[in-house]
């Protein structure tokens, strides 16, 4: 069991759009913090669209910070919408912010609550009554002529494909500076063990439990049979060359953040030094999880 700082400052990260119950329940949660004597912070970009969702009496007693304050200098985040709205959290959180994953949705894989306990497992949480387990991020670096070009940072997987109809490419894909294949097809998905049950499982590859160190190299719809998924060690640099002179290859990262890669850029993976300290929900496993979702071991009467 962690032994937390007293959790005083409390920031709300939202599912950017789409949340159509919002008033209700930000309404409900700020009077609840509120009571508890809990300084509540949102990013600020969310002030306008809170002064006509939240009570003018609510709206006055809490706060709206930069990103950099609001990920680092809170005691406590948590990330209410999905496991889309947690990705966004996660690539931005400080290492050392405990994050609280809370699905309001549907499927929701990596967020551990969800909010039918919500206000039951908080109340546990704001007693310091938790546990916190760390997973690292991994960084993808786009380099040409030996400089470094973009620099972003996964949880789940970093996607190659093309953004239009087209003929098939060519990646040549390394581990360790040691070449595993030239692949042909319709792209690759480079994904986490967390993001295992994602993009990569739908497109053919294994499902493997997030303690398991290691990264998935899946082919979507390749050229040829003998290119299968692959699992190698998360301490791997992988490297990634597009062979075809096209222009039309993107990178999408956790789905959310779209990069250009063409014939002179070198692509790096890598696991990053930075984590995140995610909130335990005591009373879930990865396994039951797995039945819930995708109804595993199950038997229709």
């Amino acid at each position: 069991m962690s032994k937390p700082k007293k959790i005083g400052t409390i920031g709300i990260a939202l599912k950017p759009s789409g949340f159509e119950d919002l008033p209700n329940i930000m309404n409900n949660l700020i009077r609840w913090l509120l009571k508890r004597k809990k300084k509540i912070v949102f990013l600020e970009h969310e002030e306008k669209r809170f002064s006509v969702s939240v009570s003018s009496k609510l709206f006055k007693e809490v706060h709206f910070w930069k990103q950099k304050e609001f990920y680092n200098q809170t005691d406590l985040i948590i990330s209410l919408g999905g496991d889309g709205t947690f990705l966004g959290v996660a690539r931005s959180v400080g290492s050392k912010v405990p994050l609280m994953g809370v699905n309001l949705g549907r499927l929701g894989f990596i967020t551990e609550f969800s909010k039918n306990d919500f206000y039951e497992k908080l109340s546990c949480i704001l007693a310091g009554k938790f546990e916190v387990y760390r997973k690292h991020l991994f960084c993808i670096k786009l380099n040409k002529n030996s400089k470094e070009l973009e620099r972003e940072y996964f949880f789940n997987d970093v996607v190659f494909n093309k953004n239009e109809i087209a003929r098939m490419f060519t990646l040549a894909v390394q581990s360790n500076d040691e070449h595993i294949y030239d692949l042909s097809g319709d792209g690759l998905i480079i994904s986490s063990t967390m993001g295992s049950t994602a993009y990569s499982l739908a497109a053919g590859g294994p499902i493997v439990h997030p303690d398991v160190k290691a990264l998935l190299l899946t082919p979507i719809c390749p050229h040829s049979l003998t290119h299968r998924p692959l699992v190698i060690p998360d301490s791997h640099e992988v490297k990634i060359k597009l062979l075809d002179d096209i222009d039309s290859v993107t990178i999408t990262v956790d789905g959310q953040i779209a990069l250009k890669l063409d014939k002179k850029i070198e692509v790096s993976i890598s696991k990053a030094r930075n984590y995140i300290s995610i909130i335990k929900n005591d009373e879930r496993t990865y396994f039951h999880t797995l039945k819930e979702k995708f109804v595993h071991g199950r038997r229709e009467l």
